[in-house]
């Protein structure tokens, strides 16, 4: 266990490095394509990022050798939007406080966001949820065909992102593209290399950091399910919690936010889509537990975000959604 506990550590270190690389490249992805600061972190930010774990659902329901790699297929993406609603947006408001010493406590108790932007989203995401949960209490035989759906509501979310103007494209203070560190404005082959790139190391990193937990249930004596429910979530969520971690460290609250809010449209709707088309679809009790944890977590966050400023402690607190999740987790018949 000891080397599974290095290569943890290793993984998350590699991913990190990977992603400061990421959100400098995808930044400037955004200003070359002129799309709005939301947009860059709910479409570019989020896709890049999100697209590693998509293919991991992909490969485990589509290519799994038995139930239990379905059930881990199934599981991560219920508990996808779970660890993104509680774990990620707890981060930034951990990482927002820890910024009291060095920018004083005025910016650390406040969030720079779109917050009526935000509950939109996050209404647009329950809508989905509710519709995909439900899915998966029923049994019908045209429901593969339903996939479809999903991959159409992603598509009209992206082009309701793209084409809505509400925020300004602003100068974000980009930083120098790291390929190309001497120029003043370097062209869109060297900005998508870099994007590419690095979402290359952080797919194969992330697939480290999930091999190594899947060693780390059996170990706990926990279940294939309960392992993709409580861990695989957070490892497949790392790349978008370091993201939310860099930019608030760089004081790009809205990107940050506007990442997860991204990302968790995503996971609502593409790994929902191959679940269905390749699996049962049918949930057990802990997957009805967490999506009953996420859509608590989305009320709360829809209070949360009522006011133009969001206070920083508030968003911690939604973390605490998950450690209740993990202990009921203990006590519902498996």
């Amino acid at each position: 266990m000891i080397w599974t506990f290095a290569l943890l550590i290793a993984a998350a270190g590699i991913i990190y490095l990977s992603c400061e690389t990421f959100v400098n490249a995808v930044e400037w992805l955004g200003q070359k394509l002129k799309v709005t600061q939301t947009a860059t972190g709910t479409i570019l930010a989020a896709f890049g990022t999100a697209l590693p774990e998509s293919v991991v659902t992909l490969v485990a329901v589509a290519f799994g050798t038995d139930p239990a790699h379905k059930e881990i297929g199934i599981g991560a993406a219920i508990g996808g939007p779970l660890a993104l609603s509680t774990v990620a947006y707890a981060v930034v408001g951990v990482a927002l406080l820890a910024t009291v010493a060095r920018a004083g406590r005025a910016r650390a108790g406040t969030v720079d966001a779109n917050t009526r932007r935000l509950r939109r989203d996050q209404l647009w995401f329950l809508a989905i949820f509710v519709v995909k949960i439900g899915l998966g209490l029923v049994v019908f035989s045209f429901k593969p065909i339903l996939g479809i759906a999903f991959l159409a509501a992603y598509a009209v979310y992206c082009w309701k992102e793209l084409s809505d103007d509400s925020d300004a494209i602003e100068d974000v203070g980009l930083e120098p593209l790291k390929l190309r560190p001497r120029d003043a404005d370097p062209s869109l082959f060297w900005v998508l290399l870099q994007t590419l790139g690095a979402l290359v190391v952080i797919f194969f990193a992330s697939h480290l950091f999930v091999q190594q937990i899947g060693k780390v249930g059996p170990w706990l004596g926990l279940s294939p399910q309960l392992t993709a429910l409580l861990f695989s979530p957070i490892a497949t969520e790392l790349p978008e919690i370091m993201n939310a971690i860099i930019w608030v460290r760089q004081g790009k609250e809205r990107l940050a936010l506007a990442n997860i809010s991204g990302a968790m449209m995503i996971q609502a709707t593409i790994p929902t889509a191959f679940g269905l088309f390749f699996t049962p679809w049918h949930l057990g009790a802990p997957s009805i537990l967490a999506a009953a944890t996420t859509m608590v977590a989305i009320l709360f966050l829809q209070w949360a975000f009522r006011a133009p400023q969001v206070h920083s402690r508030q968003l911690t607190h939604v973390g605490w959604l998950y450690a209740v999740f993990a202990a009921m987790l203990w006590v519902i018949p498996k």
